[in-house]
């Protein structure tokens, strides 16, 4: 159970903060669609290593901010107000991104190409870092997560795997849900925007508590 455990918090972390139609997930169904299912396998893994580098680094930096308390509390003052602003921009502001008839990105010749572009992209790609942040303490709280090394390298290790799983199955499943993703995308601020907007509500709530 202490191996399972981590592994599957890791899995059950990074699924949905993956899972909706994005930059990577969506280039990755492109290419298998375009260069085939090997350079699009290739890609995603070039991804995953960004994504181990960044889940470890943001795991270490909230298990030193975990002992701190007026850090955490400032944090979530800060990140109150971002995700404001990002659910504000995102219903209001952003323009809807192009649809796949809209664009067609350049094509790529070789497997170390798809690996180098799923770097490139990952590294451009700051979200995990404080995902995992927040998540870690969030989890660290209800006494669910552990900071000890091996823990930590389990959850990791579970992170990319759930994201590396995400990935395949666009890669599998794009031709099938090509309409549906094509609607995400389509519409895809307003679920961001969703989303920031309702986790704004829930650090609201939980900062009047401890006022």
């Amino acid at each position: 159970m202490d191996i399972i455990l981590p592994l599957l918090l890791g899995i059950a972390v990074a699924t949905p903060g993956i899972m909706l139609p994005g930059l990577i997930n969506m280039t990755a169904a492109k290419i298998s669609v375009r260069d085939g299912r090997a350079c699009a396998v290739v890609f995603s893994i070039g991804a995953t290593v960004i994504v181990f580098i960044q889940s470890y680094i943001a795991v270490s930096f909230a298990k030193f901010i975990s002992k701190r308390d007026d850090i955490i509390n400032l944090l979530e003052e800060v990140g109150l107000g971002i995700f404001v602003l990002l659910t504000i921009y995102f219903i209001f502001i952003a323009k809807k991104p192009q649809s796949k008839d809209d664009e067609e990105p350049a094509k790529m010749r070789s497997r170390t190409g798809c690996f180098f572009l799923g770097v490139l992209l990952s590294v451009l790609n700051f979200f995990p870092i404080p995902y995992y942040v927040v998540m870690s303490v969030t989890l660290s709280t209800y006494k669910f997560f552990s900071f000890d090394n091996l823990f930590v390298f389990l959850f990791v290790i579970g992170a990319i795997t759930g994201t590396f799983a995400v990935f395949y199955l666009y890669i599998i499943f794009f031709k099938k849900l090509e309409e549906k993703t094509d609607f995400f995308m389509k519409n895809i601020n307003y679920f961001i925007g969703g989303v920031t907007g309702l986790v704004s509500v829930i650090t609201l709530i939980k900062l009047l508590r401890n006022m």
